[in-house]
């Protein structure tokens, strides 16, 4: 058996047998001794035999030697973040800021949100430890959202300090792109490895009606400005019907000399975006009008393992396109990601309104083993899947704006 199935398994049991990985793990190294009766405590002996039971239904050897050998292969010395459903999460995306310079349609409400007070925001050293804290414990990619994430002056710092954290292998930035030149030189000095623009329409007085902002302009520089900064930019596009959804194909066709990928969005229900089920515009009628243009040069692409996307391109295209599916045909079975809002609470899944106050807890005092205990009781309550689209318009949530998108 390899080495990941053996950090797997043991998390396995430890999430079902009341006791903490590092206490499986201590207990598998002593001596086996005969299964005794139950009791409603389990002690270190019934904790090692769930495992041997669970090894066996499974076809793996029940030597003593080889229970050691299963003990977890450590992260930077921490276990990884498994929900009761067996997804290791290894995707951070944390808010920077509950400030934005557009209003987007489905974003923010028309009337704004109240904003917190900047003391109750993540300073950039607690992101940094939070970073170092998740990355101790396999998480590899990180991603800076907002609000729009280049408001932050020390967004560079913030990247820098990220990239240069033991374990992290991505740093990317979801962006509006309004003020992104400015900062886009240092920010792929400090290490920043890949980007996510926002353009929801490439007509300028319909970007104007869907962002409540004229910025087109400037957000179109950025995303050519960026292309040459990076070899593929992902351009996010949240599609609405009769607002955008006739533009479809005009974006897939942005792709035909550029090394972009085109995400076309779903439209969510979230606190204070007035969804609808009339706006809604599903990916199959998204894939349709690209099939009806395009006929047999439509091309599936393979996903990347946890990928969000259904990826397609064009034959002879340079660039690709895909669906970003989270109503229709979710992907919560392979969900490997976690958040964490600006102002410091973790959520575990973008639709859920459960939270936890991480920026409390760390300015409480709490020590690193601390906030892992409380973070892994979170993961632990994450749900299987979210409650679906009729069900989401009626739970409440915090607008995407104050959750980070």
């Amino acid at each position: 058996m390899s080495r990941q199935l053996g950090k797997k398994l043991v998390q396995w049991i430890a999430t079902r047998t009341m006791c903490t990985t590092k206490e499986l793990v201590r207990s598998l190294t002593v001596p086996l001794k005969e299964h005794e009766e139950p009791l409603k405590v389990l002690t270190p002996d019934e904790k090692r035999n769930a495992v041997l039971l669970r090894m066996k239904e499974v076809g793996i050897p029940e030597d003593a030697n080889y229970v050691v050998f299963l003990q977890i292969e450590k992260t930077n010395g921490q276990p990884p973040f498994f929900d009761m459903f067996m997804r290791e999460h290894t995707y951070l995306r944390i808010s920077l800021t509950e400030k934005c310079n557009f209003r987007c349609l489905y974003c923010m409400p028309a009337e704004g949100v109240p904003l917190k007070p900047k003391d109750k925001m993540l300073t950039n050293e607690e992101v940094l430890k939070l970073v170092k804290l998740f990355a101790s414990h396999g998480i590899d990619k990180i991603r800076l959202t907002g609000g729009e994430p280049t408001i932050r002056k020390d967004i560079v710092q913030i990247v820098e300090g990220i990239a240069s954290t033991p374990g992290i292998k991505d740093v990317g930035i979801t962006t509006n792109g309004l003020v992104l030149p400015r900062f886009l030189p240092d920010l792929k000095n400090a290490g920043l490895t890949k980007i996510n623009i926002s353009i929801d329409s490439l007509e300028r007085q319909k970007f104007a009606k869907m962002t409540r902002r004229d910025g087109f302009d400037k957000v179109w520089k950025s995303i050519e400005l960026a292309r040459r900064y990076f070899p593929k930019v992902k351009l996010n596009v949240v599609v609405i019907r009769r607002q955008n959804e006739n533009e479809i194909v005009d974006f897939v066709n942005l792709t035909r000399d550029r090394n972009l990928d085109v995400r076309f969005i779903e439209f969510m229900p979230f606190g204070g975006n007035e969804f609808t089920n009339d706006q809604f515009f599903g990916y199959r009628e998204m894939l349709n009008l690209i099939v009806e243009k395009f006929r047999g040069d439509v091309i599936r692409l393979s996903d990347s393992p946890n990928d969000t996307t259904k990826a397609y391109k064009i034959e002879g295209y340079e660039g690709q396109f895909g669906f970003i599916t989270s109503m229709t045909d979710h992907f919560c079975n392979t969900c490997n990601r976690l958040r964490i809002t600006a102002d410091g609470n973790l959520k575990v899944c973008l639709h859920g309104n459960s939270e936890v106050s991480l920026r409390d807890k760390i300015r409480g005092g709490d020590t690193d083993e601390q906030l892992s205990e409380i973070i892994q009781k979170a993961v632990n309550n994450k749900k299987a899947r979210h409650a679906g689209m009729d069900a989401l318009k009626n739970l409440p949530n915090r607008p995407m704006i104050l959750i980070g998108g």
